[in-house]
C-alpha cells in the first residue's frame, strides 16, 4: 500500500474510533428522531385541548353563527350582559370573550376580543370571516338582493395540472419539490461545516503536538493533504449511512407501534371530502414521481466534489494558524458561499429552477452542490448536470493544488498569526 493510502487509512480509523466520534453516531439520529415524535405528540396534545369563546351579541345577529368545532367551544352569554360575561370568563378561566355591539351593521370597529392572550390567526380570520359574511348578507336583504340567486351565481373554478404525457399533479407540486431538494441541499451544507471543521481540527492538533514534523519527513504535503480529506470523507460517509439505517429503522418503529405518525393529516380521513382525498393522492403521486434516485445519486456526488473542495480549505487554514480560535479571521470566505447557495435555492430555485440566476449559481464550484440539488427535483437537463460536476471536479484539483501550497508551508510555521497577504506569499514558495 503506498503512503497515501496509509494515510486514508490512518485517518479513517483515527475518526471512527474516536469516542466523541462513536457517542455521535449512534446518538445524534436517536436524538433527532426522538426531537421528531416529541414535535409530534405534542402537536397533537395540543390539538386535543379545547378552548371554550364566549360570545356576548347585543345584536342578535350572530349567536347562531358560531360553530363548535374540534378545538373551540362558543358559549352564547348574551342574556346576561357585558360585565357578566367578563365575570363568569375570568370565573372559569375561558379562553377570551367576543363582544358583537347592537350597531355592528353601522361600526365593525366595535366587535372586541377580550382575552389575556390573543388567538390564533386561524381562529380570528375564521371569526372575522363569519362576522363580515353576515352583516354583508343583511345589507344585501337590506336592498331588496335575493341572497338564493347570488348563491346560485356562485362559480368555484379548480384549475387541474396534467403535464403533455397526460399525468396529473398537485398545486403544490413546486413546494414538494423544493422542500425535498431545500432538505437536501441543507444537508449538504451541514455535512460540509461539519467535517470540514473535523479536517482543519486534524491538522491543528497534529501540528500543535509536532507529530506533523515526523510526518512530513516521509511524506509529501500534497498527500498528507489528500489523506486526510479522504480518510475523513470515508468517515463522514460511514456515519451517515449509519444515521440512516439506524434514524430510519427507529422511525418507522416508533411510528408503526406508537401511534404517533409524523405524516398524519390533521383532518380525520372519514371526514373527508373526495376531492381532499384526490388532493392527498395527487401529493403522494408527486412524491412517488420524483427522481428519488437521482437526488440521492447526484447528493452523493456534490458531498464528495463540495467536501473536497471545501476540506482542502479547511485543511489550508489549519495548517496557517497555532489554534482553532486563529481559524476565526478565516471562517467568513468558507460560510459566506453556503449560505449564499442557500437563499438563492430558496428564493431563485422555487420561483424559476431554469432561471439564469439558478443555472448560474449551479455551475459555481462553491454553490453548485448545493443550488444543483435544490433544482434536480424540477428536472435538470443532463448536459448541465455534467458540466457542473466538470466544473467541481476542476476547481477542486485547482482548490487542492492551491491549498497544499498553503499547507506545505502553514504546517511547519509556529508562535505567528498569519494574514491573507503572508498567505498569498506563501504560495509563491
Amino acid at each position: 500500500m503506498g503512503a497515501l493510502g496509509l494515510i486514508i487509512r490512518r485517518e479513517y480509523r483515527a475518526r471512527v474510533s474516536n469516542r466523541s466520534f462513536i457517542i455521535m453516531t449512534f446518538l445524534s439520529p436517536l436524538i433527532v428522531v426522538g426531537m421528531i415524535m416529541l414535535i409530534t405528540y405534542l402537536t397533537q396534545l395540543n390539538q386535543a385541548g379545547k378552548q371554550t369563546i364566549v360570545v356576548v351579541d347585543e345584536s342578535a345577529m350572530f349567536y347562531k353563527e358560531f360553530e363548535n368545532t374540534e378545538s373551540i367551544d362558543y358559549l352564547d352569554l348574551s342574556p346576561a350582559g357585558l360585565e357578566v360575561a367578563k365575570t363568569e370568563v375570568e370565573k372559569n378561566n375561558y379562553f377570551g370573550l367576543l363582544y358583537i355591539p347592537e350597531n355592528v351593521k353601522k361600526n365593525t370597529s366595535g366587535v372586541i376580543f377580550f382575552g389575556n392572550e390573543a388567538p390564533g390567526i386561524s381562529t380570528l380570520e375564521s371569526i372575522e370571516e363569519q362576522i363580515q359574511t353576515k352583516i354583508t348578507n343583511e345589507k344585501l336583504l337590506d336592498r331588496g338582493v335575493d341572497l338564493d340567486l347570488i348563491d346560485e351565481a356562485k362559480t368555484l373554478v379548480s384549475i387541474n395540472i396534467e403535464d403533455f404525457q397526460g399525468e396529473r399533479t398537485s398545486k403544490i407540486s413546486s413546494w414538494i419539490k423544493a422542500g425535498f431538494g431545500g432538505g437536501a441541499g441543507y444537508l449538504l451544507m451541514m455535512f460540509i461545516i461539519i467535517y470540514g471543521n473535523m479536517v482543519m481540527r486534524s491538522v491543528i492538533e497534529e501540528k500543535t503536538n509536532r507529530i506533523i514534523e515526523v510526518i512530513i519527513s516521509s511524506v509529501k504535503p500534497f498527500k498528507l493533504m489528500m489523506g486526510k480529506i479522504m480518510g475523513t470523507t470515508l468517515a463522514g460517509i460511514t456515519q451517515f449511512m449509519i444515521w440512516l439505517i439506524i434514524g430510519g429503522g427507529l422511525l418507522t418503529f416508533l411510528t408503526l407501534y406508537l401511534g404517533l405518525d409524523a405524516t398524519a393529516p390533521n383532518t380525520p380521513v372519514g371526514n373527508m371530502a373526495t376531492t381532499d382525498l384526490d388532493k392527498i393522492e395527487l401529493i403522494v403521486l408527486d412524491i412517488l414521481n420524483l427522481p428519488l434516485l437521482k437526488l440521492a445519486g447526484f447528493f452523493l456526488v456534490y458531498f464528495i466534489g463540495g467536501y473536497f473542495l471545501y476540506s482542502s480549505i479547511y485543511a489550508a487554514i489549519g495548517a496557517a494558524v497555532d489554534s482553532e480560535t486563529d481559524t476565526q479571521q478565516f471562517m467568513l470566505p468558507i460560510i459566506m458561499p453556503l449560505m449564499l447557495a442557500i437563499y438563492v435555492g430558496f428564493f431563485a430555485v422555487i420561483e424559476n429552477p431554469d432561471g439564469s440566476v439558478a443555472t448560474i449559481f449551479s455551475m459555481i464550484p462553491l454553490t453548485s452542490p448545493i443550488v444543483m440539488l435544490m433544482r434536480i427535483p424540477f428536472g435538470v437537463p443532463w448536459w448541465q448536470l455534467a458540466l457542473s460536476v466538470s466544473i467541481l471536479v476542476a476547481s477542486f484539483i485547482f482548490t487542492v493544488w492551491f491549498g497544499s501550497k498553503i499547507y506545505r508551508v502553514g504546517i511547519l510555521m509556529y508562535g505567528k498569526k498569519p494574514t491573507y497577504k503572508e498567505i498569498l506569499k506563501w504560495i509563491k514558495y
